[in-house]
């Protein structure tokens, strides 16, 4: 069945999540496809939404009525996960199959976000969505469990697994590694875990794309619906990602590179998670640049 908004009509959009990095991003690139509801916890930018309330859930999606939904919203502590799993499990699979079962009864299509972290990093090649999941932690555990509940669901359903997201807001490593520089002499960062940094506002226009088509009509979510591999392109240690940081921002920090053996965390991480996006660029004819372009332009904004 293809969604298709009736002329005239400006699709509403409900975005939840508002106030992530990924969120804050999409609440600007969405705009320009129809009239962004922004719902978050907090309820700075729209409705306020505790999605560990399923009522409250349901609620939200009944009053708005989108045409669309776009779920930004995650429990993204990979540490602290491995000691609140039943946060981890309501936030990032069972309120994602909720949405999923509400929507599927409207026959509203559904974006949702998920990550590398349900792959292990042991298969020794970049992985495509047919390979099998085998998450090393919780909080892969828990995003591989929304994957699932959706897909189950039945919802017109377009699942973007992403990876090592940064922006010029929130918690991610860009940010931390630019404080880190200012008030160290020296880092060590871990150089043997590889990965594909993804820059938070080309994951928002590349999916603002995506979802024009499929409201325009372009797009038949019974034939393209389901999961793709959606990261900046290229791959890098978190040591060469923070060189590159490094080398941009002037600093004078030594960095030295260290085994993941010495640097102790409570959730473990796959050592090689580098996503094919081949399908996605295939099926959609869109591709993410360079993770170098991207952190460049990112480095501009900032």
């Amino acid at each position: 069945m293809t969604t298709k908004t009736p002329a005239g009509h400006r699709p509403k959009l409900l975005l939840i999540g508002a106030n992530g990095q990924v969120g804050w991003e999409l609440r600007r690139t969405l705009a320009s496809v129809g009239e962004v509801i922004a719902a978050s916890l907090e309820g700075e930018y729209g409705p306020t939404i505790d999605l560990m309330d399923a009522k409250a859930l349901a609620r939200l999606i009944e009053d708005s009525r989108p045409d669309a939904l776009i779920n930004a919203a995650a429990y993204t502590a990979v540490d602290k996960a491995e000691s609140d799993r039943a946060t981890a499990q309501r936030l990032n699979a069972d309120a994602v199959g909720e949405m999923g079962a509400l929507l599927a009864e409207r026959g509203t299509p559904i974006i949702h976000y998920s990550t590398d972290f349900v792959f292990s990093g042991g298969l020794g090649r970049t992985y495509t969505e047919d390979d099998s999941p085998d998450p090393l932690n919780v909080y892969g555990e828990t995003k591989l469990g929304g994957e699932r509940a959706l897909l189950d669901s039945g919802a017109r359903a377009l699942i973007f697994r992403t990876s090592w997201v940064y922006g010029a807001r929130g918690a991610n490593f860009l940010l931390t590694m630019r404080k880190l520089f200012r008030e160290r002499e020296e880092l060590r960062v871990v150089d043997d875990q590889i990965g594909s940094p993804t820059w938070s506002r080309m994951l928002a226009e590349i999916t603002a794309q995506v979802l024009h088509r499929v409201l325009r009509g372009d797009l038949d979510l019974d034939k393209v619906g389901g999961l793709y591999h959606l990261t900046g392109s290229g791959q890098v240690s978190w040591y060469g990602f923070a060189s590159a940081i490094l080398e941009a921002s002037g600093a004078r920090t030594n960095l030295i590179p260290i085994p993941s053996s010495e640097y102790q965390a409570p959730a473990r991480r796959p050592t090689f998670s580098v996503l094919d996006n081949g399908r996605f660029q295939e099926t959609f004819g869109l591709a993410m640049p360079d993770w170098r372009l991207s952190l460049a332009q990112c480095l501009e904004e900032l």
